[in-house]
């Protein structure tokens, strides 16, 4: 009898170390995975279902080898949450590495200058892969416009937090660094600025030009008179949705700037480095006006005889122009 049972020992012995070596083997060289996959492994999934999802979804030959291969290595609790991309021909022993990794797929999404805080809170809100509601519209302004990455399912609120900490830093590393004598108290109140010269040109060129003519007129006690800041007035989001009329001109609120005098309470949108940078280190001019020229700039003046020049002439150019389209 006892040599029955030795037989058998030995025999399971053979069998789990023949086991030990197939598997091995095809838990460190054996590959299924013809092209690149997406796997989401969702938080607080375990190995056991983590192995037998990736068998399911063609990703791997064996969840009962993958999971085995997994607990003997010291990984069955090292898996972190998240989007991963696993790349064609990878084995089980990449796979476990991968999403033992952290090293999750990273999204972009780009804010673009001149936004207002209406337009990022819908923009961020149509992204699927973004998770959380706004809990409150971002401060006017406090948003740095550019291209951030995020990882699938951060929360939007995280996210317009991170935003603002880049402004922030950033606008106060430049108010450090500003020219001297500028007419304005603080760095919110060059925000503020920044974000009307933001509003008034794409033009890299004409920022620091335009943020002089501003800054001379604030010198100087005069009205800016600019037409994104009734825009804004009249309403949150940005868009008007028709021109402006002489009426708009005239209604009073707080941030029509050719009613109030100096600048309005709160940033109109939210600007980037280069509309503060401009306004931090104006073009030095004693020009007081501009208008645009019909071909996606400027015209400037000093007087308001030039002005007035430079008004007709564009008068002139739109009205050929609505000629020649009849």
């Amino acid at each position: 009898m006892w040599k029955y049972i030795i037989l058998l020992v030995v025999g399971s012995v053979a069998f789990a170390a023949l086991f030990a070596f197939l598997g091995y083997r095809e838990f460190t060289g054996k590959t299924i995975l013809e092209e690149n996959t997406v796997y989401l492994l969702p938080k607080g999934q375990g190995v056991g279902k983590t192995a037998f999802d990736l068998a399911d979804k063609g990703i791997i030959s064996n969840g009962d080898i993958f999971r085995l291969g997994v607990r003997l290595a010291g990984r069955d609790t090292s898996f972190k949450a998240g989007e991963y991309e696993i790349a064609a021909g990878s084995t089980m022993q990449d796979i476990m590495e991968l999403l033992s990794s952290g090293n999750v797929i990273h999204h972009k999404l780009t804010i673009v200058e001149g936004w207002t805080s209406h337009q990022i809170v819908t923009y961020l809100n149509s992204i699927d892969n973004l998770s959380g509601d706004i809990s409150a519209l971002p401060a006017e302004g406090s948003i740095m416009p550019e291209t951030y990455l995020y990882t699938r399912d951060e929360y939007r609120n995280e996210l317009i937090s991170r935003m603002q900490a880049r402004q922030k830093e950033f606008l106060l590393d430049q108010w450090s660094l500003r020219d001297p004598d500028l007419p304005l108290n603080s760095p919110e109140e060059a925000l503020v600025l920044a974000s009307i010269v933001e509003k008034e040109t794409s033009l890299e060129e004409e920022r620091a030009r335009i943020a002089g003519v501003f800054l001379n007129r604030l010198r100087k006690k005069m009205r800016l008179q600019t037409d994104p800041t009734v825009i804004y007035g009249l309403t949150k989001t940005g868009d008007l949705g028709r021109p402006l009329s002489k009426k708009d001109l005239r209604t009073h609120t707080w941030y029509n700037t050719y009613v109030i005098r100096g600048l309005p309470p709160t940033p109109i949108a939210h600007p980037g480095k280069a509309s503060i940078m401009a306004v931090m280190h104006p073009l030095p001019t004693e020009e007081l006006y501009f208008v645009a020229n019909g071909d996606g700039g400027h015209s400037f003046a000093v007087t308001n005889e030039e002005h007035n020049r430079n008004v007709q002439k564009l008068r002139g150019l739109e009205k050929e122009r609505r000629l020649n389209s009849n």
